[in-house]
């Protein structure tokens, strides 16, 4: 056991020293030696490793990002559940999840609610919806099952409705 911890003990500090002397042979500043700012924030910018704000090639490469904010099936959708408590967001995975929401704390039942986008066009087959129902009989005796019923079209035609407005602004604001 002892010529086990030291060598273990040896493995590390040799990794160590590996590894220290391996970055020693960098160039001083990491920029092929210029000095002055100017000079370093071009070479960086020419070789893809830094980022302009209000860059007038945009799209020279890569793609075009929209913001969650511009999204109108997005705003409408967090609108719409705005009174729930979020657990999870995610705007380039495309899913809203919210936490476990009760009317009441003495209420024994409560739900959970999952939008998971499949376009960003505002049109009927835009939105996957699913409610959770939560029925817990005590604390740690809980019976939960995916929820039927009226209140998952209410969301979607809630959601759909504010989100054609939304466009609807966009569009005129646009003009």
């Amino acid at each position: 056991m002892v010529s086990l911890k030291k060598f273990q003990i040896l493995f590390v500090l040799f990794l160590s020293i590996t590894l220290l002397n391996s970055c020693s042979g960098l160039p001083k500043g990491g920029d092929g030696g210029l000095t002055d700012p100017k000079d370093r924030v071009k070479k960086n910018l020419e070789d893809g490793r830094g980022f302009r704000l209000m860059d007038v090639n945009k799209n020279k490469g890569g793609g075009v990002f929209e913001f969650a904010s511009s999204n109108e099936l997005w705003r409408a959708s967090l609108d719409t559940i705005d009174f729930m408590p979020l657990a999870s967001v995610n705007y380039s995975g495309g899913i809203i999840i919210t936490d476990w929401y009760s009317t009441d704390q003495n209420s024994n039942e409560s739900i959970k609610i999952s939008i998971r986008f499949l376009t960003n066009e505002v049109r009927a087959d835009a939105l996957n919806i699913k409610v959770f129902n939560k029925m817990c009989l005590t604390q740690s005796n809980c019976v939960i099952s995916e929820k039927e019923g009226n209140l998952i079209p209410e969301l979607k035609q809630k959601i759909l409705k504010t989100a054609a407005i939304y466009e609807k602004q966009e569009k005129e604001k646009k003009k």
